[in-house]
């Protein structure tokens, strides 16, 4: 199972944490912590920090304005 949780740090207390060890219970778990973009903050400056996803996000841009679009039948991909 794969969960994420979206908190303000300053919220996080005791029954943050026994509710997690009541779901999660007797398993392993792992925890990993990261800041997110504060309010406001456009998140296409986050996806273009990377020039690889940068290149991608454009072309898909530019995809669109021509009018090109994929069509995907979600049956026959696996």
């Amino acid at each position: 199972m794969y969960t994420v949780y979206k908190i303000n740090a300053d919220e996080l207390n005791e029954n943050f944490i026994a509710s997690i060890k009541a779901l999660f219970q007797h398993k392993e778990i792992e925890i990993a912590i990261c800041e997110t973009a504060q309010a406001g903050q456009d998140e296409t400056d986050y996806l273009l920090r990377d020039p690889a996803n940068e290149s991608r996000l454009l072309a898909a841009i530019e995809h669109v304005k021509k009018g090109e679009y994929i069509t995907v039948e979600l049956d026959k991909l696996s």
